[in-house]
């Protein structure tokens, strides 16, 4: 198998599953009971915690265990639009966020009455600042985008981004989804107010997500329930999950640089053989771009066609996010950057790992090339 939508999900890490099997066995005692046992698994969680935050350069009581990144993007953006309403109601996003932050901001607008303002990007899907500055009022209390994006790998200049949010109105909060971002680009958080993260996307379990949030930003809790990650999330503690979670994170940063190298020399070479095809338009842009992410498009082939060609091949790549990819409609992400509609609609999304080879990639190419000949074109 040649998989290439290692940004949908990636495999189990050998060390990760080897240490998960043995927590599962042995610390399955509740961390809230109040005897011995759970005493010691309250103690692991907290330990790995403890090293989260030492590698994230925040406080211990700022990390916060999840089920998901989708679950920490919907507690950071609902948690913190409903605990500072009575401020404002007045919430900014941009036009290419993920689904779970999409989607929230939506349902905080149709339900709940927010009025929400979505930042336009050009055609390299590049935020305009600008628009962000003219924005930003008295009464707005939180502005959401994302560190990478999830289908064409653009990096928004998150840091700037927060200079100007803090500059116009210092009580807004800024919350940032940073899961394409772990384990490939630094993370700096000493400006962000809220950062969500997610292990499945660095050679972790799924079912596992982390929510950074400052000290001096509070949120409304979704999940009610008792005392569990500081009384903001109630459940019992999926111990497993939240202590394998520090081995996990400290593996990804270990090797990013050299991972980051590695993929970006694959990434280069990809895009010069592509651009040998015509026809084939690459819609990640060169610069500010995460080399794990090539997007392209084909136009005139329909993407599930071709991907599904690829598969008889046993190569696996995708159209778009795997969040919205049972849906046929063009990419929000493509359709935000105005592009052509016959290259809006025939996109196909190619992500890269360390396990990625050079032979991988020459295979699919080859494999491409077959399936464009075979493949009958759309009028």
């Amino acid at each position: 198998m040649i998989y290439l939508d290692y940004v949908a999900t990636t495999p189990l890490a050998p060390e990760i599953k080897e240490t998960y099997i043995k927590l599962l066995n042995k610390y399955f005692i509740n961390a809230d009971s109040a005897y011995a046992p759970g005493y010691e698994v309250s103690g692991l969680i907290e330990k790995s915690r403890s090293h989260i935050a030492k590698m994230l350069n925040v406080r211990s009581d700022e990390v916060l265990f999840t089920s998901c990144a989708s679950e920490a993007n919907n507690l950071a953006i609902k948690g913190t639009a409903f605990q500072y309403m009575n401020r404002g109601k007045h919430i900014i996003t941009t036009a290419i966020e993920h689904s779970s932050v999409a989607n929230s901001f939506k349902e905080l607008a149709d339900v709940f009455g927010f009025e929400v303002d979505y930042l336009h990007v050009n055609h390299q899907g590049a935020l305009d600042l600008d628009e962000l500055r003219h924005l930003i009022r008295d009464d707005t209390i939180l502005v959401s985008t994302m560190y990478v994006n999830n289908e064409i790998g653009v990096i928004n200049p998150i840091h700037e981004i927060a200079s100007i949010i803090h500059a116009k109105n210092p009580k807004t909060k800024y919350h940032v989804d940073c899961v394409q971002a772990l384990g490939k680009l630094p993370i700096v958080l000493d400006d962000i107010d809220l950062a969500s993260f997610s292990a499945h996307k660095i050679f972790g379990l799924k079912g596992s997500g982390l929510l950074y949030k400052k000290h001096n930003t509070s949120l409304v809790p979704l999940i009610n329930g008792g005392q569990q990650e500081f009384g903001l999330r109630g459940g019992t503690s999926n111990a497993a999950n939240e202590i394998v979670f520090a081995k996990t994170m400290r593996l990804a940063l270990e090797a990013r640089e050299e991972h980051y190298a590695y993929v970006s020399k694959l990434n280069h070479y990809l895009r010069s053989e592509l651009l040998k095809r015509p026809g084939i338009v690459i819609n990640s842009p060169v610069e500010n771009c995460s080399p794990f992410i090539l997007s392209i498009s084909i136009p005139h082939y329909k993407p599930e066609v071709l991907v599904h060609a690829l598969e008889t091949y046993d190569i696996y790549i995708s159209t778009k996010s795997a969040c919205s990819s049972k849906h046929t409609d063009v990419s929000h992400t493509l359709a935000a950057m105005h592009l052509d509609d016959e290259i809006a609609k025939s996109a196909l999304r190619i992500s890269f790992s360390h396990l990625t080879t050079q032979q991988e990639i020459d295979t699919f190419l080859k494999a491409l090339d077959e399936s464009l000949k075979n493949v009958k074109k759309q009028r």
